[in-house]
């Protein structure tokens, strides 16, 4: 059987076994294992497979995501989240729907300091659904603007799956982190956009909160913005200007947060200990995954889809937006069943050159990618977010999260149009630094 046909056959497999509850990284080690023993040789398979689990989770740039991620946990357990969304609250809680606008602008302010989306979600809901409870909000909303904002967690640098998406095709982790702060920031003022609408045509969805003092809304962002523009700036701005690596980014974004944790002193014993227990239960999964997503694509190089698929799309007598329609309609009915970070390693190698042999810019298509598979934390039957809003929140079904999310996905399909028309919103910052 040709190479091509093989392959063909094992991302059928491949998507066969996903569909029926099988863990995605050990569908693609197995498959890609034994794709590459069928053409070439089982010694050889074994011996890739040992040499990419070892070199993966050995790797020097893959220590950014532990980093990154224990950085994120500990901002949750040292109590920063909760004083990011009383700062955006007091700010902008007294406009209609200010609850849930105060919640979209602390997602955003606190994927400066979290890499997950799923995290972000987490800690929204434990932070601003009991406050929009507590306000009668509707539930609906309260739920789906959690749900739907933990996606600016992963556009606001710093990014997990940014840093995937760079180990993935060798593009700048700094620039792609650049190439999505106007982006996520374009995504926030649109979600708010979008919640002010919603709720200036149904009064009944959110109350209008209470007045705040100019002196106190000045208070609530030095108590709970300034640390985070200060870690920020430790991290993204070291980075940018060239004091260190991404990697090392990670340990002053990790050390930088906890030494704000200590001086808080709001960090308990337990509170760190838990904070270690998460981010290594999360960065084994997505060491695993790396591992796991490099062997499949190495077997997809032997079968050498991933070029015949770029010839193909370039020889096709259509637009190149038409095809990247194709490419972007594919993600959205993927992500539907695959999780975020396994869809992003599972289908790079395949789609990358496509990309780069229709003249789109990787950085920007980086950037987009990230859009298109964040819609599907919030898409049934698998959408992430939404069961850990239903898992924390406890008293709403996930059909009402999911029903209130719709609004919010289709302003995602928005963004990435504007981005489409006007690619220079994700272009402009890393072409600063890059020229």
């Amino acid at each position: 059987m040709p190479p091509v046909q093989v392959g063909i056959l094992s991302i059928i497999l491949v998507f066969i076994l996903i569909a029926v509850r099988m863990p995605v990284a050990y569908v693609m080690l197995v498959v890609g294992i034994a794709g590459y023993a069928y053409l070439i040789s089982p010694d050889a398979a074994l011996s890739i497979a040992a040499s990419t689990i070892y070199s993966t989770f050995a790797s020097y740039s893959l220590i950014v995501v532990p980093l990154f991620v224990w950085m994120g946990y500990i901002a949750y357990h040292a109590g920063i989240s909760r004083r990011i969304f009383d700062a955006a609250y007091k700010v902008i809680g007294s406009l209609p729907g200010g609850l849930a606008l105060a919640t979209i602008a602390a997602s955003t302010a606190f994927g400066a300091i979290c890499g997950s989306t799923t995290a972000t979600a987490a800690t929204m809901s434990a932070v601003a659904v009991p406050e929009m409870k507590r306000y009668k909000y509707s539930r609906s909303l309260a739920t789906s603007v959690v749900a739907s904002s933990g996606i600016l967690g992963v556009m606001i640098p710093p990014s997990v799956i940014f840093i995937l998406y760079g180990i993935a095709t060798g593009e700048s982790i700094a620039l792609l982190f650049l190439a999505g702060i106007l982006p996520g920031l374009l995504l926030m003022f649109l979600f708010m956009l979008v919640t002010y609408i919603m709720v200036r045509r149904n009064p009944k969805l959110a109350p209008t909160g209470p007045k705040v003092k100019i002196l106190d809304k000045v208070k609530a962002v030095i108590n709970g913005g300034v640390e985070v523009v200060i870690i920020f700036l430790a991290v993204i701005g070291g980075l940018f200007l060239g004091y260190f690596t991404p990697t090392e980014a990670g340990a002053v974004g990790a050390a930088a947060t906890l030494t704000v944790a200590i001086i808080r002193r709001q960090l308990s014993w337990r509170g760190f200990l838990d904070s270690l227990r998460d981010s290594i239960r999360i960065s084994a999964m997505i060491m695993l995954l790396v591992a796991a997503a490099t062997v499949f694509g190495r077997f997809l190089a032997v079968t050498n889809i991933p070029m015949t698929m770029a010839v193909w799309a370039s020889s096709l007598p259509i637009h190149p937006f038409a095809v990247l329609a194709v490419i972007l309609l594919i993600y959205l009915l993927l992500g539907c069943f695959i999780d975020a970070l396994a869809l992003i390693l599972l289908t790079i190698p395949i789609f990358y050159p496509v990309a780069v042999q229709l003249g789109f810019d990787p950085i920007w298509f980086g950037v987009i990618i990230v859009l298109v598979v964040g819609m599907g934390v919030i898409t049934p039957p698998v959408g992430a977010n939404v069961y850990v809003v239903a898992g924390i929140v406890h008293d709403t079904p996930v059909t009402t999260i999911f029903s209130g999310s719709w609004p919010y996905l289709l302003t995602i399909i928005v963004c990435i149009a504007i981005l489409t028309v006007f690619p220079q919103i994700a272009l402009f910052l890393p072409g600063l630094f890059s020229g």
